[in-house]
């Protein structure tokens, strides 16, 4: 729940994790429909957690009018087709050229590789040191975004919404981090929004509207995916109890609920403090952390 709101690849964590796990304590593959709906009920989690936490910003900006709400519905669509245009694009060449004549190829089986996630996850940390760097020496978001909200007043126009531009790029570099695990969604698109002239508030307000769009789309492919491993595994002979992974599954989705309130408190401070740089030095040293993993065989 942690990792998955924070902005340092909550992806690259869970594959760390399941790596460990396997090595020392055994456990579930990843492509265990068991850990598949482990999965999806986490991503549930932190879907509430986010809309539970924004719900009375998003109230005020996005839904304060008709033409506000116009304005963010026309942002959000523009950016999502964006995500899924680059996303699912790399996503089926990937596949068809690193995966040729593989059998049922799974982008899973590759970027599942820590020698991979390691670069992922120094691309996000240099993302995120840049634009932190960047807005620490500009300085003046808050008197910038005060401005801003003045001049929206006497206009009429939604103060809290990002420009067809800065969606755009932020939903572009969305569409990247949908198949490149370590290349944090959070970290990478509010980073992409203040480069871009976003305020920092504005940017993270509109990239955690983005997560909430774009979770329930990717729960359903999981959810399929799910199906299909499930139906698979039945037709091979091989016993499946999902009724007894719900229960720690459903524990596993409370956690990551309390464990998400917390991480968009913490990502907050620091965003609104200047401190938003720290996300990406952990990064990189996270990304170390993962190569000597996987030279540790792990």
């Amino acid at each position: 729940g942690l990792a998955e709101l924070l902005p340092v690849s909550s992806s690259a964590h869970v594959v760390v994790a399941e790596s460990i796990f396997q090595k020392h304590y055994g456990g579930l593959a990843p492509s265990d429909p068991r850990m598949t709906l482990f999965l999806v009920m986490l991503h549930t989690g932190t879907m509430f957690a986010v809309i539970a936490y924004f719900w009375k910003q998003w109230m005020q900006t996005y839904f304060a009018s008709a033409d506000a709400f116009k304005r963010f519905a026309v942002r959000v669509i523009y950016a999502t087709a964006l995500t899924g245009i680059i996303g699912f694009g790399l996503k089926k060449l990937i596949e068809r050229t690193m995966f040729a004549g593989a059998p049922k190829a799974e982008i899973e089986d590759l970027f599942g590789r820590l020698d991979l996630i390691a670069p992922a996850l120094a691309c996000a940390g240099i993302l995120i040191l840049i634009a932190g760097i960047r807005e620490k020496k500009l300085g003046g978001a808050a008197s910038k975004e005060s401005a801003e909200s003045l001049i929206g007043s006497i206009t009429r126009r939604p103060s809290g919404s990002v420009t067809m531009r800065q969606a755009g790029w932020m939903g572009l570099v969305q569409g990247l981090a949908l198949p490149f695990r370590g290349f944090s969604r959070s970290g990478s698109t509010i980073s992409t929004g203040m480069l871009t002239g976003a305020t920092k508030e504005r940017a993270e307000r509109f990239s955690f509207a983005l997560a909430v769009v774009l979770t329930p789309a990717v729960v359903a492919l999981e959810a399929m995916r799910l199906l299909k491993d499930l139906h698979e595994k039945t037709t091979a002979g091989v016993p499946i109890n999902l009724h007894a992974a719900f229960l720690p599954s459903l524990e596993g989705m409370i956690f990551s609920f309390l464990a998400g309130l917390v991480a968009l408190k913490w990502l907050s401070n620091w965003l609104e403090n200047g401190r938003w740089y720290l996300f990406g030095i952990y990064c990189l040293v996270a990304s170390g952390v993962v190569f000597w993993l996987h030279t540790k065989g792990y």
